[in-house]
């Protein structure tokens, strides 16, 4: 019994010898062969600055798409009810709703297509009649804009571009030109209101802050003519994908129900679609990086054939042989990944604590440069490369098992 024990505990070491000796001599500078070592290196190299590029990638792909996410969601509320047929809108419905609903935040609404106009010039824009107590519990913007000012009558809150635009100022008038028609002689004319300019929001996109206005819900009625009924109503909710099922189902066929996902499905489709390419085109910088692993891997094993062939005539195994070839490859590949997470997360705190890029706050609603790198990204963009050198680590190993031990010998 002791004599196997030992024979056991030789063949370990005899096994991990191996390993660790073919290691060490294959990363050793070849000065005969100098090309392997470079084509190492490339490898290292190519494997750590694709991944590094992918995961700085990722992070701002998803960076931004938070942004645009948070934007659209304060301006376009998480949840909108509309009539359908000839349903109706008005302070019952409301009523029931928040009784039914008693966490939900309600604020109906009236909106209208209208035509700004300045003294030489006009723009196009949505005006809508709320009530900026209830409108205020939903729209952090609007919240923000009237912390001290107070829309009442016809005074008007519009947004930082059209001010900007227009070069108006707090009190100024501002001619508003409505759809509906007024009789004028024998003629209809568009009706015209001014109001009266009492502050104005920054939501940080330029759509919204150069077409959104907003008046007193009871001063548009008059000048539309409107009755106590309201276009819609407009719902801030912490869950909203639940609480849309469940609206909709309270409501019926008689109203819809949409949430704010829905009414951006194409823009967000395209950007998931956008950060998917991404994904990949990068990923296959990872991939191209991957073949200098097997290139150098197999001018290793052309030519080390007759020392390989000593080993497998001396006692090593088969088995022995590819783990030796597969470990060199992901050691190769494994320490370019390291090297490509330390790095990433150097430029990301980088690009994180420093103003390095700027960007327009026009354009993109921030002047700094959103980071996000999310737990599965990071995990899937690690999985992709540890697969993609894993595959580059085995054919060379392969390889190196198929060498023929009497013809090597004789003829080298």
């Amino acid at each position: 019994m002791p004599w196997k024990k030992w024979a056991k505990t030789r063949n370990i070491f005899l096994k991990k010898g191996i390993l660790r000796y073919l290691l060490f001599k294959y990363l050793r500078f070849d000065k005969e062969q100098p090309f392997i070592n470079l084509s190492m290196l490339l490898a290292f190299l190519g494997v750590s600055v694709g991944l590094c590029v992918l995961l700085v990638a990722m992070a701002i792909m998803n960076g931004f798409d938070k942004e645009f996410e948070k934007r659209f969601f304060v301006m376009n509320y998480p949840i909108t009810i509309l009539p359908k047929f000839y349903s109706l809108v008005d302070d019952d419905l409301i009523n029931k709703l928040k009784k039914e609903f008693p966490k939900l935040k309600f604020s109906p609404y009236i909106g209208t297509q209208v035509i700004v106009k300045t003294d030489n010039s006009f723009e196009g824009g949505v005006l809508f009649g709320v009530n900026f107590n209830d409108e205020k519990e939903i729209n952090e913007v609007v919240k923000k804009a009237l912390v001290i000012d107070e829309i009442k009558n016809f005074d008007i809150l519009i947004g930082s571009a059209l001010v900007h635009e227009f070069g108006l100022k707090r009190g100024d008038k501002l001619a508003i030109i409505f759809s509906n028609l007024d009789a004028s002689g024998f003629s209809l004319a568009p009706k015209t209101k001014r109001f009266d300019i009492k502050a104005q929001f920054h939501s940080g996109l330029l759509f919204y802050d150069k077409a959104y206005m907003y008046t007193d819900v009871n001063a548009l009625r008059k000048i539309l003519n409107r009755k106590q009924d309201y276009d819609g109503i407009h719902i801030y909710s912490t869950n909203a994908f639940e609480d849309l099922k469940k609206i909709k189902q309270y409501l019926g066929d008689d109203y819809i129900s949409i949430g704010w996902w829905e009414q951006n499905q194409n823009f967000f489709s395209a950007l998931a679609l956008e950060k998917r390419v991404l994904f990949i085109v990068l990923m296959l910088i990872i991939l191209v990086a991957s073949l200098n692993i097997v290139s150098s891997l197999l001018m290793i094993v052309m030519n080390r054939r007759s020392e390989i062939a000593l080993l497998l005539a001396l006692g090593a195994s088969k088995i022995e042989i590819k783990k030796s070839f597969f470990s060199l490859g992901m050691l190769i590949g494994g320490s370019g990944m390291i090297c490509g997470i330390v790095l990433a997360f150097i430029i990301l705190w980088l690009l994180g604590n420093f103003d390095i890029i700027s960007l327009p706050a026009d354009v993109y609603g921030t002047t700094k440069l959103p980071l996000d790198l999310s737990i599965i990204d990071f995990f899937l963009t690690i999985c992709g490369a540890l697969i993609i050198v894993a595959l580059s680590s085995y054919y060379p190993a392969k390889k190196a098992t198929e060498v023929n031990v009497l013809d090597t010998l004789r003829n080298e």
